[in-house]
């Protein structure tokens, strides 16, 4: 956010947030994720990955102070995610306490032929509300803590490929229970459009 500032930015149009997971320190927690067998799992994962994304967010917001940034939630497949090379497969399954083909397995499960066309995006979101729920209450935390700090925030919340109305109405009314319960614990007043 820096250096596009400095080249000139008039805010964000297309904040990745997949980028955000594939530091060593974050990678682990989101192939727990995936490797998840139960909602419960996938949240226990998901509560790891809350804080580096509300952080993340912060520094971006207070970057881009009283500009806008558009954030879009979670878009690639998860196989995108797993590791390729067979040590750093032996190495995740040894941190997961799993079988190496337990690792294969969910490798192939995930792979997909085209992976434009398939299992990604608000489909993701659809399947797992969970990830996107994360993902939005990490972005309003981050907003209010950021304007309590003087910070002129402006999110804009993308959710993307989406192909039907349904998949928008369906993640649009879950994103807005997020916001709005992240506004009563925060015991501030909603303002968006």
């Amino acid at each position: 956010s820096k250096i596009a500032l400095s080249f000139g930015a008039e805010g964000i149009g297309l904040c990745r947030t997949e980028h955000m997971f594939f530091a060593p320190e974050r990678i682990l927690a989101v192939r727990e994720m995936i490797f998840a067998n139960s909602k419960e799992d996938r949240q226990k994962a998901l509560d790891k990955i809350l804080p580096f994304q509300r952080e993340d967010f912060e520094g971006i917001f207070t970057q881009m102070n009283g500009l806008p940034v558009n954030i879009r939630l979670l878009d690639p497949p998860l196989h995108e995610f797993l590791p390729h090379k067979e040590s750093e497969m032996q190495e995740l399954a040894g941190a997961l306490e799993v079988d190496l083909k337990v690792i294969e397995q969910r490798q192939n499960s995930l792979h997909e032929f085209n992976p434009m066309l398939g299992h990604r995006g608000c489909r993701l979101g659809v399947t797992y509300p969970e990830i996107y729920k994360m993902q939005v209450r990490a972005i309003m935390e981050a907003a209010v803590n950021s304007a309590e700090k003087g910070i002129n925030v402006i999110p804009e919340l993308m959710i993307p490929l989406i192909a039907t109305a349904k998949e928008l109405e369906i993640l649009k009314e879950e994103s807005l229970e997020v916001i709005a319960k992240v506004f009563k614990e925060k015991n501030k007043e909603i303002k968006y459009k």
